[in-house]
């Protein structure tokens, strides 16, 4: 899975854990999208999360 090129965020890991408890590895993926963006006067396409979307902290092309 792709980590965001702004924050860094990426997959985290963890267990599921049936109603017995027994536990078997699980991953969450974090929502990033591949998106043109405004980098020093030209276009570049980037993995940005929806979060940094979100906040501004990017520039859509």
């Amino acid at each position: 899975m792709a980590k965001c090129d702004i924050c860094g965020k990426g997959a985290h890991f963890g267990n599921n854990v049936s109603h017995s408890h027994r536990r078997s590895n699980r991953i969450w993926n974090s929502n990033v999208k591949t998106v043109s963006v405004k980098v020093d006067g030209g276009t570049r396409k980037m993995h940005v999360c929806t979060a940094c979307l979100r906040s501004g902290k990017v520039e859509r092309a």
